[in-house]
């Protein structure tokens, strides 16, 4: 997608701190973080939000959360970790491609305040 932030960051036309990448998911720390370790996870492929979700992209969501399992293991996140998805204006998306948070390294209250 021409405009797209996150296929900037993908193409390395802006740069990012990469925590992993395979040929399905990239993944960078977050330059606003919310919490002392703060990575988004994102499919290569550009799909939109969470409602674009569908038979023929699903398998990039399973890919992401195998990354994200990758990277817990990697960071040694054993307290655990929160990943976080927003959808549309209303669920707090504000860049329109697919994509994860993974927030740890602090306790994570619910519902979040």
């Amino acid at each position: 997608m021409e405009d797209c932030l996150f296929c900037k960051i993908i193409d390395g036309e802006i740069p990012s701190k990469k925590v992993y990448e395979d040929e399905y998911v990239y993944a960078f720390l977050d330059i606003d973080p919310k919490a002392p370790f703060h990575a988004v996870f994102v499919p290569k492929k550009h799909i939109k939000s969470p409602a674009d979700i569908n038979a023929e992209n699903s398998l990039y969501v399973a890919k992401i959360y195998e990354a994200i399992s990758a990277v817990a293991k990697s960071e040694n996140l054993e307290n655990g970790f929160r990943v976080v998805a927003n959808c549309g204006k209303d669920g707090g998306q504000t860049v329109g491609h697919l994509h994860f948070h993974l927030l740890a390294r602090r306790y994570l209250q619910w519902p979040p305040g």
